[in-house]
């Protein structure tokens, strides 16, 4: 069975209400950002000394005095009193024959966090700075012979005048399958791709190696190399605040979320064999008879995820308008498996429905009490090809054509400690068993 055009349009959400279309965003949690109409002109502040000039060389060709030990200097970017300041442009605290020793910059009660060269001779904030926002810094350093020195600058940066949206899919605290990408939305499109991926950080209660990748210049998603580890918490937080995406184009506030991982639930389909393998937290539970489309209106091949559940589902096609117990959906076209008690003498021998995965009252009631939204659906043996975008479609691609939708072409680790970008080639290679992730090119015919 096969939903009606008032069945496919897209739905709020699977287990948490809400599943993502890929022009506009359900429900989600925005951030502001703004565009900057006009150039600034940043000062700088500087502390410096140097040793007295060198005397002339004595008269009838005595020793000329040491040449004078260069000029040290502390200096801070922007210089007091700087306003407008670009976000991007950020702090600097340098050094010219000298050490930094430690760098303070407060905002009201926050703290802004950086770090030293190994030199100790600069210091560069982690992330952009905020937008409309006073800072003030205090570096001290040592100098020539020891000497201390201490420079303080206060600012203000830029207040834009444009702004722009970004969400992400996820919700706070929900609950996700082992397949499920972190997806992001921009209102508007995203040209400086390469720093918008350096701005996001992750934190996983278990190690995960993935890639960012660019569906388009407005749609960015996470997926991971393998499938998550079951029972994995997520923390995603993206430094948007003062973060240019675009020419003159600044964001004015963070994206932090917390969701989990759940149980692992995996299933591969085959309309060949008219059977369903079911993987439950990593074992077999099942090997369930089905009856998937038949002749033009084929299950197409291809590991998709789970969309949206409902019990019942109205279904409305050419000759068919019923409500339809246990439906659990995986594409945006209108596939589901869902009770089919109408077609039970059909399953496991011969395809009948109309592009579904035709199951029997009592599996198809199994199945839906334990779906969430992300949860892999494979369909294998099948004469059609699946099509990218219909449904969450990230697991058609190889680990490789991941990476190539990159902006940085890097792999991502994650772990309790936070993130970190990788060259791909230091982690070992995808895994591709049904209970890990997908095979590569799993959408075509067969």
């Amino acid at each position: 069975m096969r939903d009606s055009d008032d069945a496919v349009r897209r739905p709020r959400g699977l287990a948490a209400g809400r599943a993502r279309p890929r022009s506009s965003g359900a429900r989600r949690t925005g951030l502001t950002i703004t565009a900057l109409s006009a150039g600034v002109c940043l000062f700088a502040a500087a502390c410096s000394g140097s040793a007295s000039p060198a005397s002339n060389a004595q008269p009838g060709g005595g020793k000329a005095a040491a040449p004078p030990r260069p000029a040290w200097r502390l200096r801070i970017t922007p210089g007091n009193g700087a306003s407008g300041v670009r976000t991007d442009a950020s702090i600097r605290v340098s050094a010219s024959h000298a050490t930094v020793s430690k760098v303070t910059v407060t905002s009201g009660g926050t703290t802004v966090f950086g770090k030293l060269n190994h030199a100790r001779t600069s210091w560069r904030p982690d992330w952009p700075l905020h937008t409309g926002t006073r800072y003030m810094v205090t570096a001290t350093g040592t100098g020539p012979n020891g000497k201390a020195v201490k420079q303080t600058s206060s600012f203000r940066t830029l207040t834009p005048a444009a702004s722009y949206s970004v969400s992400i899919f996820e919700g706070a605290g929900q609950t996700y399958g082992v397949g499920m990408p972190i997806m992001l939305t921009f209102s508007q499109p995203v040209t400086r791709k390469y720093a918008v991926e350096k701005a996001m950080q992750l934190k996983t209660s278990k190690p995960v190696a993935g890639a960012w990748y660019w569906d388009g210049d407005q749609t960015l998603v996470f997926r991971p190399q393998d499938y998550w580890p079951q029972h994995t918490q997520v923390s995603f937080k993206g430094h948007f605040d003062g973060l240019r995406i675009a020419p003159h184009v600044y964001g004015t506030a963070n994206l932090t979320q917390d969701f989990r991982i759940g149980a692992s639930l995996i299933t591969v389909a085959s309309t060949r064999t008219h059977y369903m393998k079911v993987f439950y937290q990593g074992k077999e539970i099942g090997n369930w008879p089905i009856s998937t489309g038949r002749q033009g209106h084929d299950t197409a091949n291809g590991t998709y995820l789970t969309i949206e559940k409902g019990n019942p589902t109205r279904m409305k096609g050419n000759g068919y308008n019923l409500l339809v117990p246990y439906a659990v959906r995986f594409t945006w076209s209108g596939n589901y498996i869902h009770d089919a008690y109408w077609s039970v003498a059909q399953q496991g021998h011969v395809n009948v429905s109309h592009g579904c995965v035709n199951v029997s009252p009592a599996h198809s009631r199994s199945y839906y009490h334990m779906a969430v939204a992300g949860d892999p659906v494979t369909v294998v043996g099948s004469p059609s090809a699946g099509k990218w975008d219909d449904g969450w479609t990230e697991w058609f691609l190889t680990w490789h054509q991941l990476l190539r939708g990159s902006a940085t072409h890097l792999a991502v680790k994650a772990g309790p400690d936070g993130s970190k970008f990788v060259k791909p080639s230091t982690l070992p290679g995808p895994r591709t068993t049904r209970l890990h992730g997908s095979k590569p090119f799993n959408y075509v015919s067969k």
